[in-house]
């Protein structure tokens, strides 16, 4: 296994880096996208939120893979070229965004009416108060699943190597079809999604423990 590290570590610390920029794209825009939903499937008017309910029930209720190859193979078609790195990172944002909202939603709905009621009368405004009252409180209450969603996202980058998206998957399919030496390449590749997931998993019961002493 250490001799097989060795030979071919450039092709496995490539496809680490890709994987790491694909999850902290996906990461970021989907809890934006995922958050924005969330709220919009609160709002008082009936378009947005139904919009926002389409959204999260479509989107959640497909297989990944089947988003992915849409932009890479679809879209193409019709409107512009996406190479395996975009559509898989564009693919993952989306799917990600649709659970990140569920998770959201009930984190705002959580939080007493009351508050947003005294932000109001406060003088706030309703975006103001979502954003300086409900959604800190919300966050706080939703870390374990958000936490969960997350370490899903780096797994789910998996997916890059269904469309050439030379991520860690895919250069580990490259490797094991180069030496068929299968057993130790994926257990290096496992080892690698490991020093991404676990220290995500810790630090996410690290938030948890904090925020429920503070509160």
């Amino acid at each position: 296994m250490i001799q097989l590290f060795q030979t071919y570590s450039g092709m496995f610390l490539e496809g680490f880096k890709i994987t790491i920029l694909s999850s902290l794209l996906a990461l970021f825009f989907s809890l934006l996208i995922g958050t924005l939903m969330a709220i919009f499937q609160l709002s008082s008017n009936r378009i947005i939120r139904g919009l926002a309910k389409a959204y999260v029930e479509f989107f959640r209720n497909i297989p990944l893979l089947i988003i992915v190859m849409f932009f890479y193979v679809v879209v193409p078609l019709y409107w512009m070229s996406f190479d395996g790195f975009q559509a898989g990172t564009i693919g993952l944002t989306i799917y990600t965004s649709a659970f990140i909202a569920e998770t959201v939603r009930s984190g705002i709905q959580t939080v007493p009416k009351g508050q947003t009621e005294a932000g109001l009368s406060s003088g706030f405004t309703y975006s103001e108060t979502m954003r300086y009252i409900i959604l800190p409180q919300a966050f706080k209450i939703v870390v374990p699943p958000l936490g969960n969603q997350f370490i899903n996202l780096v797994k789910n980058s998996s997916i890059l190597a269904m469309v050439a998206g030379v991520d860690l998957m895919y250069q580990g399919d490259l490797i094991a079809s180069t030496t068929f030496n299968t057993f130790d390449t994926y257990i290096i590749v496992g080892l690698f999604y490991l020093v991404i997931t676990l220290p995500l998993s810790y630090l996410m019961v690290y938030l948890e423990k904090r925020w429920a002493i503070r509160s």
